[in-house]
């Protein structure tokens, strides 16, 4: 016979999709490594805006659509809700593949399978981020 196993034993299961599991461990019913929770369908990269949720984040991907008409492109964007295991601790900023899960709420129906790492800053984000200090000049450098 072989001894069973307990839940803290618990090795991270294959979820069937091409992803590394998850260093920690957690109890969480819904984690896809550690709970039993399926994926299907979608596989979806974003970026993750807020974490202020319990156990759940908003992750973001924007796209560029063409517009014909005026021959240029608008961005656009889409917003999802995504079950945030506790073994993953992913923070704002970082890029993340979601998968397409069952229903887990009214608005959650994707799980976040796994952590891509910080996401590249945007020059218009490092911009609004703060003031830049002012280049000097002939003036003032015959000042100093």
């Amino acid at each position: 016979m072989t001894p069973a196993r307990t839940p803290a034993a618990r090795r991270a299961r294959d979820i069937g999709l091409d992803v590394r599991a998850p260093k920690a461990k957690c109890d969480d019913r819904h984690c896809p490594f550690h709970g039993r929770l399926p994926v299907r369908g979608q596989v979806i990269e974003g970026t993750v805006v807020s974490t202020s949720m319990q156990r759940t984040a908003v992750v973001e991907r924007t796209l560029l659509h063409f517009v014909p008409k005026y021959e240029r492109y608008e961005k656009r964007r889409r917003r999802y809700l995504a079950h945030a295991p506790p073994c993953l601790h992913v923070p704002v900023g970082h890029r993340v593949r979601i998968a397409e899960t069952r229903p887990l709420s009214k608005l959650v129906a994707f799980c976040i399978v796994e952590d891509l790492g910080e996401a590249a800053r945007r020059v218009a984000g490092e911009e609004a981020a703060g003031p830049a200090a002012p280049s000097p000049t002939p003036e003032t450098e015959a000042k100093a």
